[in-house]
């Protein structure tokens, strides 16, 4: 079958233009000028016949034919990354990034990484925390990860925390996190001891205020609402606005504080966290390795998908 098609130059840059609403920022990231992504997307809508955009003073805007033509034109270039990736022969070792939440990255994955570097000395990992990969909490719709450029000497994949729907991308569900109250095991016999929840009036409540405008988690007056305990003021007590000095806190014995389980799960083990209710709050985000398509078949981003599944299956979701 004969394609009349227009210059792929041109494609990309629409499909740049359309996602950044900026020709300014569509030539930051195609290396060219905005005069030139203009140029480009003049020539399409001439080849088109129609106008893909209005240039308003200060900003721009798809027309109806832009919107529709869209996704079709952004998946055409993946499937052309696709296409040519599916072709190309890749070691099984490599420079592999892995990007993930802090919170994450720091109480889960690096104290899982130690048997994975083990059994595989040929892959050299970088790994990255960004807040970026968080799913704002109000998130209704399907979002991906565009513009990820695909290199031959390195590969990048996502751990993100949110609603697993990420278009153009591979998506794998780790494990969702239940949360639950935590403290200090001193705190279970001491003056006042902890042998109910209504036992929580007699002491300092830690709250962790760092992201909560992206995260839904459960706070006091939900946690206290649920364990039927009334009487007490769920904003009384320390406010932090890290969940690393939260937890600090909580094995220091400052106070008590709402955890994931699976992230404190080292903690509990040592005997520097106890966990004294079986009340425990559940969210439908979850985390998620994610992967864009056009990699996701390369033996490296392979070996750490079924590393990591492995180790995300041991994790109960109670």
């Amino acid at each position: 079958m004969t394609y009349r098609l227009p210059p792929l130059n041109a494609l990309r840059a629409f499909e740049a233009a359309a996602r950044h609403l900026s020709f300014k920022d569509a030539g930051e990231e195609l290396s060219v000028t905005p005069t030139a992504i203009s140029h480009q997307i003049r020539g399409l809508e001439e080849y088109l016949g129609f106008y893909l955009f209005r240039r308003l003073t200060r900003a721009l805007e798809l027309t109806r034919e832009g919107r529709a033509m869209l996704p079709k034109v952004r998946e055409g270039l993946e499937c052309f990354a696709a296409a040519i990736e599916s072709t190309r022969q890749h070691d099984a070792g490599g420079r592999l990034l892995v990007t993930s939440p802090p919170a994450f990255a720091n109480r889960w994955l690096i104290r899982h990484l130690p048997a994975f570097t083990a059994a595989h000395p040929e892959i050299q990992l970088h790994m990255a925390a960004s807040l970026d990969t968080i799913d704002a909490r109000d998130v209704s719709g399907v979002s991906g990860l565009e513009g990820i450029d695909v290199r031959d000497d390195e590969a990048e994949v996502f751990i993100r925390f949110g609603h697993g729907q990420y278009d153009g991308c591979r998506v794998d569900r780790l494990f969702a996190p239940a949360y639950a109250v935590v403290c200090s095991p001193r705190l279970l016999l001491g003056m006042r001891p902890l042998n109910e929840p209504g036992d929580l009036r007699r002491h300092n409540l830690l709250h962790d205020e760092s992201i909560m405008e992206l995260l839904d988690r459960p706070t006091w007056a939900e946690w206290l609402q649920v364990a039927g305990v009334s009487g007490i003021n769920p904003d009384t007590g320390t406010h932090f606005s890290d969940p690393g000095l939260v937890l600090s806190a909580a094995i220091d014995g400052v106070g008590v504080a709402i955890a994931s389980k699976p992230l404190i799960e080292a903690e509990v083990t040592a005997g520097r966290l106890v966990v004294p209710f079986d009340i425990v709050i559940r969210r439908t985000q979850a985390y998620y390795l994610v992967a864009p398509e056009a990699i996701a078949d390369r033996p490296i981003v392979n070996t750490f998908r079924r590393w990591l599944r492995s180790e995300a299956a041991t994790v109960a979701e109670e």
